[in-house]
C-alpha cells in the first residue's frame, strides 16, 4: 500500500468532506499538523467539528480555520490563547463541548481501541456531568464518557518510514498518538521519513498500522508563549 505522498494537499485530496469529523494532535502550538491544517483551510472544507486539546492561536493551528468559519464545534479541554475561539463561542457562533484533558485523551484512546465507552469520576458533580449516564462502582460514583470515532485523524510525527511507523519526539508526542488511534483514516505530516526498517522497533511510538498516508515538509514551530530574562 502506497502511504507516502507528495504534499498535503495530495494526502487528503478524496478524503475531506463537509460536515467531517476530525481528529487533531498537538497541544497549543506543540506538536500540531500545521500542513495539513493549512491545506484544510485552502480547500475550503466546512461544519467541521474538531476534537482538540486546544484550537492553537488566532493566526495559526486551529485558529486559521475559526478564521474563515471552516469550524461548526469544538471537542477541547481548553480555550485560551486564542480570542477568535473565545469570540465565536460566547457569540454563540461557535459549538462547544468541553472536556477534562485527561477524558479527552482516554476517548481518542478508547476510540482507536474500539471501546465505545468507560467510566471516569472526573466531571462528576459539575456541568461536565449534566445529561451523562452516573454509575457507583464500590461506593464511589462514576459517568459514562465515550470514545472518539472519527472521520479523519491529522497529527505531526517526528520521524516516520515507508510504512507508517512514528516516532514523536519529546512533549510533541503528546496527543498525537491518541488522536492517530481514533481516525478512521490518518493522515501524518513528518519533519523526515526515513527507510523502511532503520527505526528501531524499541523506539517507536505508534505502529504504522494506524497510519494511512504520510507526507514529509518544512514546518514553522511557532512559540506560543515566549519568556525571556535579560542576560545578566
Amino acid at each position: 500500500m502506497k502511504k507516502v505522498y507528495g504534499s498535503a494537499a495530495e494526502a487528503l485530496d478524496g478524503v475531506l468532506f463537509d460536515g467531517m469529523f476530525i481528529a487533531s494532535g498537538g497541544f497549543g502550538l506543540c506538536g500540531i499538523p500545521e500542513l495539513l491544517l493549512n491545506a484544510i483551510k485552502e480547500a475550503g472544507t466546512k461544519d467541521l467539528t474538531f476534537a482538540s486539546n486546544n484550537a492553537g492561536i488566532d493566526d495559526f493551528g486551529i485558529g486559521i480555520l475559526l478564521q474563515t468559519k471552516q469550524v461548526r464545534k469544538m471537542i477541547s479541554s481548553y480555550v485560551g490563547e486564542n480570542a477568535e475561539f473565545m469570540r465565536q463561542y460566547l457569540s454563540g457562533e461557535l459549538e462547544l463541548e468541553f472536556t477534562p484533558q485527561g477524558t479527552l485523551a482516554e476517548r481518542m484512546r478508547s476510540g482507536g481501541c474500539g471501546i465505545p465507552g468507560f467510566y471516569t469520576k472526573t466531571g462528576v458533580g459539575t456541568v461536565i456531568a449534566e445529561g451523562k449516564e452516573h454509575k457507583d462502582f464500590d461506593g464511589e460514583t462514576y459517568i459514562l464518557e465515550k470514545g472518539i470515532f472519527a472521520d479523519l485523524a491529522i497529527v505531526k510525527a517526528w520521524k516516520a518510514d515507508e510504512t507508517g511507523n512514528l516516532v514523536f519526539r519529546k512533549t510533541a508526542r503528546n496527543f498525537n498518538p491518541p488522536a492517530a488511534m481514533c481516525g478512521k483514516i490518518c493522515v501524518v505530516e513528518v519533519e523526515e521519513i526515513v527507510p523502511t526498517g532503520s527505526l528501531d522497533p524499541d523506539n517507536i511510538h505508534l505502529p504504522g498500522i494506524y497510519v494511512h498516508r504520510i507526507i514529509q515538509g518544512d514546518h514553522e514551530k511557532r512559540i506560543e508563549q515566549r519568556t525571556t530574562r535579560p542576560a545578566a
